[in-house]
């Protein structure tokens, strides 16, 4: 079934059921997807997070009674208050078939070991990946409630091969394991790090960090949303591209000022209708997440779906206007992870007169060399054509994070 084809029949399902999307989708169905987006308005976070405080507890997108929804899910609110997300289990199958292919293109097989360094708390993170690897046949390894200390034993002497979680804690487990004498290269069987969270897997610099600290291992990227779904898949054949599974997703890029579609090359905000989630659907709902669609048509790998050149680049809201530059997190991190000798840091952004300034806290690597600040410094110069001031902190000084890092203070 083609994308339209699905498109008509999510509307037909939701239409008169989904109080939240009646008022919003207009009488007739579309004929064409460029019907749709000229007469569909788009959906926000906030209009989601406005109706769930106005309709408490769930929120009015909810296409069925409540005694249909055997699931509930949680937002992480690093940009907000969290919202609360219902699914029917048609839905999760869905998401878990997505998630099947996240696995399959990065080479998972039933015959994998995965250990999903993960809270399992209320966060969707990697919960529908667990299901679907066990589905696949795999050996699950839930890590949840243990230290980091603990999981990598219980890895090592379960000879887990694949390790799923966020960028960051995977450079966090083998700089646990450095400190707790443990050789990740003579006992891990490692040899994919599936990563999701944060855009850090499709950064060359963080890429190639968390590979070298674990010997033998590739990292795959991935990236979704807990409101949305599981989304994209990394490239097999290009390590910097997601591509969009367009199966289950209409993907679009937009102007975030016009909301007019952009070229194919062009940098724009990614807008996404999920076509097998009608519990709780979203339709053209802006991610707020930054993207250049790549103009081929098919990939190297030849697949013919969207495929996202650097994967997810930055965010809309978080980009920091400081005199006159427009500076990402992605970027300051990049930049950071390049130079090396960083094992953790902090950006911390004020108001001065009105204007944003940004001031770097970090803390060394045992190994760094002298003069780690100065070095930092030039380099963001020369990257971002700002002077960044640098302070080095005590080792052990700044938080470590199991998910979503939150390294970027607002004052």
């Amino acid at each position: 079934m083609q994308q339209l084809d699905k498109l008509q029949a999510l509307i037909l399902e939701i239409r008169s059921r989904n109080r939240f999307y009646a008022a919003k989708l207009p009488p007739e169905l579309p004929s064409s997807l460029k019907e749709f987006f000229k007469k569909t308005p788009f959906t926000t976070k906030h209009e989601l997070a406005l109706d769930q405080q106005n309709n408490p507890p769930f929120g009015s997108n909810l296409t069925y009674p409540l005694e249909r929804y055997s699931r509930f899910s949680q937002t992480s609110g690093t940009s907000g208050k969290p919202m609360r997300w219902l699914d029917t289990a048609e839905s999760w199958d869905w998401m878990a078939g997505n998630w099947r292919r996240v696995f399959e293109s990065a080479g998972v097989t039933g015959t994998d070991r995965v250990f999903f360094a993960f809270s399992f708390g209320p966060f969707l993170g990697f919960w529908v990946a667990f299901e679907a690897a066990e589905r696949m046949g795999c050996l699950c390894m839930p890590g949840g409630g243990m230290p980091t200390a603990a999981r990598l034993a219980v890895m090592f002497d379960s000879g887990a091969t694949v390790l799923c979680c966020t960028p960051t804690y995977a450079i966090h487990l083998a700089e646990v394991a450095a400190r707790e004498g443990i050789d990740i290269g003579g006992r891990s069987r490692v040899r994919s790090i599936v990563v999701a969270g944060e855009p850090g897997g499709s950064i060359p610099a963080i890429r190639q960090k968390i590979e070298a600290l674990w010997p033998g291992a590739r990292v795959f990227d991935h990236h979704g949303m807990t409101e949305i779904g599981p989304v994209s898949y990394g490239c097999p054949a290009r390590r910097d591209v997601l591509h969009i599974i367009e199966s289950s997703y209409i993907a679009e890029v937009i102007d975030p000022q016009s909301g007019r579609h952009v070229q194919p090359g062009l940098q724009g905000e990614l807008v996404l209708t999920n076509l097998g989630r009608p519990g709780s659907p979203l339709l053209r709902y802006r991610t707020g997440d930054l993207v250049v669609a790549s103009p081929d048509e098919r990939c190297e790998c030849g697949s013919t779906e969207m495929a996202l050149l650097g994967g997810i680049l930055g965010r809309a809201d978080d980009m920091v206007v400081v005199r006159g530059v427009n500076v990402y997190p992605a970027a300051v991190e990049e930049v950071l992870r390049d130079v090396g000798g960083v094992a953790e840091y902090r950006v911390c952004v004020s108001q001065k007169l009105g204007l944003a300034e940004l001031t770097l806290e970090v803390e060394p690597e045992p190994a760094a060399v002298n003069g780690l600040a100065h070095h930092i410094e030039a380099r963001l110069r020369d990257a971002l054509s700002l002077r960044i001031a640098v302070t080095i902190v005590e080792p052990g000084a700044l938080p470590r994070f199991e998910m979503k890092a939150r390294r970027w203070l607002r004052q």
